[in-house]
């Protein structure tokens, strides 16, 4: 799945540059520098390669997030419609605008179900946040339709999804703005660092003086910007950057091996009569980081698991329902407003709200769900034998399901 699978030469030549200019910061320093500027570059190369007018860098996804809700006029009281399973940087990101974060069900997308999200719209409601977890997408088509139904704001975290599509669209291009992150697990990575794609001159505008302090880098000297609002420190550097600016003309070579092997897989496994697999809305554009499968019930999932853990084949695959990072059962911390400074009185009501919520839809689909990373490393043979070991491994489970009944 993460491009840090593949390092080569080409990272290194792109950080060597920024190292022999001593130059780290992404502004400033222009003589110095010897005309690298690998922020400016990869910024260039995103809009490039996503078809986004606009690109701005950030230090992590979670900034993206926070400094895209931000220039979208996003903050106190306002709510922000997501889902119940995401990254909890989701949730952080709204809370720091001061917003207040609806988790809603999924469906079988593992994203969100739009009937939920109908359902879920109030006065107070500004934004419309799909997630789109594990290499998938939304059903985009539908919750376009509500945002343009209810005059909301449709704001994507692709954090997970880079390189996937939708109806030939780039994941993150398609609402008001959209973010990927660029972390150390990401399919492509900066180490550390995020961006926020949008197609309006005036998000960008906002976006890029939000994320330095509010200033408007509009003269040639940094000491003299103006500051036309507040803004905070998400600024990515020079080095991180340099290892994207790599890593982003490689994406496709590693979006073709992610979808070489998860075929293979999904192959292996679609054998056994009672899997089945997640919803895509459009299949092709999955950028195949997982292969996500579901069992009929939740007690034949938590039984094949516990026997691939006893075999030493589950590591790679992961059991979101007994997370604690990504889904709602486990968020006790948000479900108790849990914070180490006071909320707005909106917020904590909101937040206190999730504890007696009915997760049930959700449930439902998460108790049955396992998501198996696909590496760029495997070999077909490797693939084989992963896919055979863990075909083994659930239909003992399914055996000895069908002896007890």
């Amino acid at each position: 799945m993460p491009g840090f699978e593949l390092w080569s030469d080409a990272e290194r030549k792109e950080l060597m540059d920024v190292v022999e200019s001593g130059v780290l910061m992404r502004y400033g320093f222009d003589g110095a520098r010897n005309g690298h500027w690998k922020a400016k570059e990869l910024e260039e190369a995103i809009c490039k390669h996503f078809g986004s007018k606009h690109a701005q860098l950030l230090s992590s996804g979670t900034a993206a997030l926070t400094t895209a809700m931000a220039a979208l006029g996003i903050g106190a009281g306002d709510e922000v419609i997501m889902p119940s399973f995401t990254f909890v940087a989701s949730f952080e990101a709204v809370l720091s605008t001061g917003a207040v974060p609806v988790l809603v069900d999924v469906d079988e997308t593992l994203t969100l179900n739009p009937d939920a999200v109908r359902a879920a719209i109030t006065g107070k409601t500004k934004c419309i946040m799909p997630v789109h977890m594990c290499g998938s997408m939304a059903d985009m088509d539908a919750l376009k339709s509500i945002c343009k139904e209810h005059n909301l704001l449709l704001l994507e975290d692709a954090c997970q999804s880079i390189g996937g599509t939708y109806k030939g669209k780039a994941l993150g291009t398609i609402g008001d703005a959209g973010t990927f992150s660029f972390d150390y697990v990401k399919t492509m990575t900066c180490g550390e660092g995020g961006v926020v794609m949008t197609n309006s001159e005036e998000v960008y505008i906002k976006s890029d003086a939000f994320t330095d302090h509010g200033h408007d880098h509009k003269g040639v000297d940094r000491g003299a910007d103006l500051h036309p609002f507040l803004g905070y420190n998400f600024r990515i550097s020079e080095l991180h950057a340099a290892v994207g600016l790599a890593q982003v003309k490689r994406l496709d070579e590693f979006l073709a091996i992610q979808k070489k092997n998860q075929t293979a897989l999904k192959d292996i496994l679609s054998t056994i009569p009672q899997i089945s697999f997640r919803k895509v809305p459009d299949p092709t554009g999955d950028s195949c980081t997982f292969l996500s499968w579901f069992l009929p019930t939740e007690a034949l999932t938590k039984a094949a698991v516990a026997e691939m853990k006893e075999q030493g084949i589950m590591a790679g695959s992961f059991y979101w329902f007994d997370n604690n990072w990504h889904y709602i059962r486990k968020w006790d911390h948000l479900k108790k407003a849990s914070t180490l400074y006071p909320l707005f009185d909106a917020q904590r009501e909101g937040l206190l709200r999730l504890a007696t919520q009915d997760f049930s839809a959700s449930d439902a689909v998460m108790s049955r769900c396992v998501s198996t990373s696909i590496s760029l490393l495997w070999t077909e043979q490797q693939v084989k034998g992963k896919g055979e070991k863990m075909a083994a491994a659930i239909k003992k489970v399914l055996a000895c399901q069908e002896v007890l009944s």
